[in-house]
């Protein structure tokens, strides 16, 4: 049984899910003009938006917040949707709503630097360019810390809150027309946008399977039972636990590539 979560006052565990045929019925509706069925697309996509959400968590912004700004790139995607490409909707709308949250963020993503922290990176640029004059040359972190009497770590946390952001996306290098980006340097290949987006296809597509289904690919896959042992446990014959399994197997790809 799914637990009750309160996002914007909706009860998430009694979202719709709707099948693909019902999705592109509405679709069809709802770029006709039928407000209720445009209502009802997106009420049936809510989970979507919810999976999207999540991702995005722990970045300073409420969830109530993220989910409404979800629903925006939902819509977006709904109203923008081209019926003759043969996709289904999830993997047009996913991206969406993604790029909805990105932008989101991107806007309000003011770095909040305590006071105490700003007064000290101004005492930091002082003696920076007091050092300089005196020197003829740019000061060390050591000799700043010296110069104020403070910790080394001090004077390099306080440099870099007040650092402006630097884009995932900033060249770093260039040659031949070709650059180098920030992400280049520090990208993770195993969390990717790509990885993601296929676990959220694989959720929207473990969701279409009845319950026998998921249950045998549970037993399965999970708890790596044999086929005779799954049939034993179901109450059914191996031959039919095989052919459920398959067919299983096959709408999941389906639906994942579609």
């Amino acid at each position: 049984m799914q637990a009750k979560v309160e996002i914007c006052g909706v009860n998430t565990a009694k979202l719709p899910v709707l099948k693909s045929a019902e999705s592109r019925a509405l679709m069809e509706k709802a770029q006709a003009g039928d407000k209720a069925a445009r209502e009802e697309l997106i009420a049936g996509n809510l989970r979507l938006v919810l999976s999207v959400v999540q991702k995005f968590a722990g970045r300073g912004e409420s969830m109530d917040d993220l989910f409404q700004v979800g629903c925006i790139g939902l819509i977006k995607a709904i109203d923008c949707f081209d019926l003759n490409q043969n996709v289904q909707f999830s993997t047009y709308g996913v991206p969406m709503i993604a790029g909805e949250l990105r932008r989101f963020l991107r806007d309000h993503s003011a770095l909040r630097v305590s006071r105490s922290m700003r007064d000290t990176a101004y005492k930091v640029l002082q003696a920076k360019e007091k050092l300089t004059a005196r020197d003829g040359r740019e000061p060390s972190v050591e000799q700043i810390a010296a110069e104020l009497g403070i910790p080394r770590q001090e004077v390099v946390f306080a440099m870099d809150a007040v650092c402006e952001p630097v884009s995932l996306y900033e060249p770093v290098f260039s040659d031949g027309g070709e650059s180098s980006t920030v992400m280049d340097q520090i990208g993770d290949t195993r969390n990717t946008d790509e990885h993601w987006l296929e676990q959220i296809a694989l959720a929207d597509a473990m969701r279409r399977l009845t319950k026998r289904e998921k249950r045998i690919l549970a037993l399965r896959f999970y708890d790596g039972r044999t086929q005779m042992e799954v049939a034993r446990e179901v109450g059914i014959s191996q031959a039919q636990v095989s052919r459920l399994e398959k067919n299983a197997i096959s709408q999941i790809k389906k639906n994942m590539s579609s």
